[in-house]
């Protein structure tokens, strides 16, 4: 028998209900808040990658999947959503327009991992990018969108973490001394670390191996450096998220783990789970040079990503699901093959006109009927009889009150619309 491959998953069943509630609550607040959805390619040319998450990034060392095409071109499976999006900002020319742009996207990611919960090889997430402000106040929406999303997932023990990196002059300081501080101690850090030190020293910070260690509990925290300015710009964006509503704490620790953030970075987590990675339901910051070094562009940018299979998890963990469940509007029951006829009439005129609904093909008994329109939790009934038929009638049951009404066939579909 053939499998699925290692680190992927089926969604099936009440899984599937909840991933298709998932995606519905994502796509209303996406809408209410005026962000564009944008779909990009699974895969990119794989210069993409190293250019904008970096060439030393554990990403594109170890967990990116790469191939050559027919045409013998280097291609990679997406492993983020924030590099194809601006890819296409400059692709597209939009910025041909001054206003600013924002979009939505949500799709499968793939990374080379070892798989566990809420961590696989395939996964899905949601995610926005604003393209064209610096403004503090986009940064405050941007994580107040992905907060309130979550609450409206019914989400709600949540709080963000929330830290900077400052400008250009405020990352200099800190690496300078972040690198003086580290220097002494960098042998007892794991290999990748050592290897960090030379290529990208915050990264370091943002190790899973050594997150507990002493050295780097006590390493230099980066808002000590920030100029003025840096420190100017991050108060407005906790002031902003005061305003927003939002549970914030900060926490120089945030340093996120792709190399073109700078400035506001976050994470979101649920404070139900212990303090892990799976407590982790989202994050994202500010990548104001990242359009830049794709495209020659100066272009500011801001997003975030959050993982569905680690918020469907997290539901089924609350027992959330237990309000999402398969529900239709109509069940039409019938027995003889003249009611059948009458049955498959009623039932393409109401799916047309968008009621939700489904009939017996399997050749149950009435009694059988009854007992599959209770498992799909419809709302009305509708019974046909021959007796009833003759005169034009059909016999519609609110399967919640228990009433019943005789309906004219011919306004069974405006009857069923008015009373859902």
């Amino acid at each position: 028998m053939i499998t699925k491959p290692k680190g992927t998953t089926d969604i099936t069943g009440n899984d599937a209900l909840l991933w298709e509630y998932v995606n519905s609550v994502v796509s209303n607040i996406m809408t209410a808040y005026n962000y564009e959805y944008i779909r990009t390619p699974i895969f990119e040319m794989s210069e993409l990658y190293h250019r904008s998450v970096g060439e030393n990034s554990d990403i594109v060392r170890k967990e990116t999947y790469d191939f050559k095409d027919k045409g013998n071109r280097n291609l990679t499976l997406r492993p983020e959503g924030t590099a194809g999006v601006v890819r296409s900002y400059l692709e597209n020319k939009l910025y041909a327009s001054p206003d600013i742009k924002k979009y939505y996207y949500n799709g499968t990611m793939y990374r080379y991992e070892r798989p566990q919960t809420g961590r696989l090889r395939e996964f899905t997430q949601f995610g926005v990018e604003v393209i064209g402000s610096n403004d503090p106040i986009i940064d405050a929406e941007v994580i107040s969108l992905q907060y309130h999303l979550l609450e409206a997932l019914h989400i709600n023990n949540l709080q963000v973490n929330i830290n900077t990196l400052g400008d250009e002059e405020s990352r200099a300081n800190y690496k300078e001394a972040l690198l003086k501080y580290l220097k002494p101690h960098i042998n007892e850090l794991c290999e990748d670390c050592k290897e960090r030190f030379k290529t990208n020293p915050l990264r370091i910070l943002d190790c899973k191996i050594d997150a507990n260690s002493e050295i780097l509990k006590n390493a230099p925290k980066t808002i000590n450096y920030l100029t003025k300015d840096a420190k100017d710009r991050f108060e407005k964006v906790l002031r902003y998220l005061d305003l927003l509503e939002v549970d914030y704490e900060v926490n120089p620790r945030i340093v996120r783990g792709l190399d073109y953030y700078d400035h506001t970075v976050f994470e979101i987590v649920s404070l139900d789970k212990e303090e892990t990675s799976q407590s982790v339901l989202g994050g994202g910051g500010r990548y104001n040079k990242l359009i830049k070094e794709l495209g020659n562009k100066d272009t500011y940018g801001i997003g975030f990503a959050c993982g569905i299979d680690r918020i469907v998890n997290m539901m089924k963990e609350i027992e959330l699901y237990k309000n999402v469940q398969k529900e239709i509007d109509c069940y039409v029951m019938y027995v003889s093959e003249e009611e059948k006829l009458h049955a498959i009439e009623i039932v393409q005129n109401l799916r047309l006109n968008g009621v939700v609904t489904e009939t017996d093909s399997l050749n149950k008994g009435l009694k059988g009927q009854f007992k599959e329109a209770d498992r799909l939790n419809a709302k009305f009934l509708i019974i046909l009889n021959n007796e009833d038929l003759k005169k034009g009638l059909v016999n519609v049951k609110d399967n919640h009150t228990k009433e019943e009404e005789k309906v004219d066939i011919d306004e069974i579909v405006e009857y069923i619309i008015g009373n859902l």
